[in-house]
């Protein structure tokens, strides 16, 4: 039978009780201090009346007192230190468990070998270029869908001919196309790239949500959302085209013979909304996305369905021979310092009409960058002391705000004709398999549910065409070495004596040439010196034994 709790008593007192005690309290003090008067007790401290001014020596007899006064404090304070230290010896002590001393020795190999590994690991630098390349080379092998995310402002900006090409040699990979941020563009600039990209491969309309949060906040929310029966419908938080996306992996992977997962890799370059993409797919920040470029260094898996599985790879890494423009947007030089945020908006604003940037963003009229910017700086208060306007900041603002789910600008789609890597059979083989009639259906949803913005509002802009990347990148390799030489020289034909003596003779009469010789200086000799015989010449062995 469970206890029945038991209430604790309350400390509370009745006023006139209160007042009883403080009474008595006050009547006990007074006599105590009358006794100590009787006594002639007295707690006062007496005040040090230091040294007299007509002292002798009084500035010495101060300086020993002060360090006097400095060396007791000192001697404190190791006094405090040295109790610190053995606290901190305890607890270690106490931390360590007593197994550890009397383990075995191959379990102290196996946890030394643990702790290499594990520094090995935090050797290799994750935003190296090599490492990039290799995790998306991961990715592709790895996949047996490839889902190619770009950015509907600029689709052709975002497409990578080396990274397609790779997904298309590796054979029985298919490839799809998913146009994000279509929130961003108007509605027939959509239409135009759907007709254009459709072409070649499958393409899914989609805008992701903005406002995807963790685990344990969705479930508070869902709470709070339950009780007062209201629903975030707001334009960042709404997702389109995740539903038949899902639909037409799942059908796709119902289709197939095999029993496994299907492992659908998302690549894309930097920015364009692949994490963005998995979480609203999953409905979970599952991955970690944010308007900062190279969020996401390694490959990442996430279940969405039973038989659906997706994996998140790193941004392609551009190549610097790419256009300026699309360097700006699409590779990693600024986040590396390899570039400077001026310059890149500096390039951005030459791509683009002045008076639509003077619309969009409300200014007045500028004659260059740096003056964009002040103007830029000064409208949303980004100051530095003294009021100066601070430009570096407004330019990360204004390059953060194209690069993420922000401007609103579109580019002309164009017919072009199919690259090289690409035949009408290798079309008619990616489109295979895949439930297009769903498809269409479900990017018409999408177009009718999606606000589009206004045409006149977004910012007319020219795309360089397709962005080059790499997909391995080769280290330097080193000078060759003195063994090296050495075995490349023995590699050479061995010649007969008679050759090697006729080489030498030839030879030497050209390096004598090419040898440099000392200007001869002329002496005067005296001749009755050079006359003179054998046994008036000087003995050395006389004075120098």
């Amino acid at each position: 039978m469970k206890r029945p709790k038991l209430k604790k008593a309350s400390k509370r007192v009745s006023c006139s009780k209160r007042y009883k005690i403080q009474k008595k309290v006050r009547e006990h003090t007074r006599k105590l201090r009358k006794e100590a008067k009787k006594k002639g007790v007295s707690k006062r401290v007496k005040k040090d009346p230091g040294v007299p001014s007509s002292a002798p020596f009084k500035e010495e007899v101060l300086r020993e007192a002060e360090q006097r006064r400095l060396q007791i404090e000192e001697a404190k304070e190791k006094k405090r230190q040295a109790a610190k230290d053995e606290r901190a010896k305890k607890r270690k002590k106490e931390k360590e468990p007593a197994s550890t001393e009397t383990e075995p020795k191959a379990k102290k190999l196996r946890k030394d070998e643990k702790g290499k590994r594990s520094e090995k690991r935090t050797a290799t630098d994750k935003s190296s270029k090599q490492f990039l390349c290799s995790e998306l080379n991961k990715v592709i092998d790895a996949s047996d869908v490839v889902i190619e995310v770009l950015d509907a402002r600029d689709p052709l900006g975002c497409r990578c001919p080396q990274l397609e090409e790779a997904v298309l040699q590796r054979g029985n990979k298919k490839l799809l196309f998913v146009l994000n941020k279509i929130d961003l563009v108007p509605q027939e600039n959509v239409e135009n790239w759907i007709q254009c990209l459709q072409k070649e491969f499958p393409v899914v309309l989609f805008k992701a949500s903005m406002q995807i949060q963790d685990k344990t906040v969705q479930a508070k929310k869902s709470r709070i959302v339950a009780s007062n029966q209201v629903l975030d419908k707001s334009r960042a938080a709404a997702c389109f085209g995740s539903s038949c996306l899902t639909e037409l992996l799942s059908n796709y992977a119902a289709n197939t013979e095999n029993d496994a997962s299907l492992k659908v890799g998302i690549v894309g370059f930097p920015n364009v909304g692949k994490s963005s993409v998995i979480n609203s797919m999953k409905g979970i920040l599952a991955c970690n996305s944010g308007v900062k470029r190279g969020i996401t260094k390694s490959m990442q898996e996430v279940h969405i369905l039973k038989n659906v599985k997706l994996i998140d790879s790193p941004g392609v890494v551009a190549l610097p021979s790419n256009p300026a423009a699309s360097m700006a947007l699409r590779s990693l030089q600024v986040e590396e310092g390899q570039e400077n945020v001026m310059d890149a908006v500096r390039t951005l604003l030459k791509q683009c009409d002045q008076k639509q940037i003077m619309l969009q963003y409300n200014l007045s009229d500028y004659r260059n960058s740096l003056e964009f910017l002040t103007l830029f700086a000064k409208k949303h208060g980004y100051l530095q002391k003294g009021g100066v306007a601070n430009t570096e900041h407004a330019a990360t603002v204004f390059l953060a705000d194209w690069t993420g789910a922000k401007m609103s600008y579109h580019c002309v789609a164009t017919e072009k004709s199919l690259p090289a890597y690409l035949s009408e059979a290798v079309v008619a083989e990616m489109q295979k398999g895949w439930d297009l009639t769903k498809l269409q259906k479900g990017n018409e949803e999408t177009l009718k549910g999606v606000k589009f913005p206004n045409k006149a509002s977004s910012i007319g802009f020219t795309s360089k065409g397709p962005t080059a990347g790499v997909l391995s990148v080769i280290e330097d390799k080193p000078v060759a070495t003195a063994t090296e030489t050495d075995t490349v020289q023995s590699e050479e034909p061995e010649q007969t004596a008679e050759e090697l003596n006729k080489t030498e003779q030839v030879e030497r009469p050209q390096q004598e040439s090419l040898i440099k010789k000392p200007n001869k200086v002329q002496f005067a000799v005296d001749i009755s010196l050079s006359a003179a015989s054998a046994d008036d010449a000087y003995d050395f062995n006389t004075d120098f034994k």
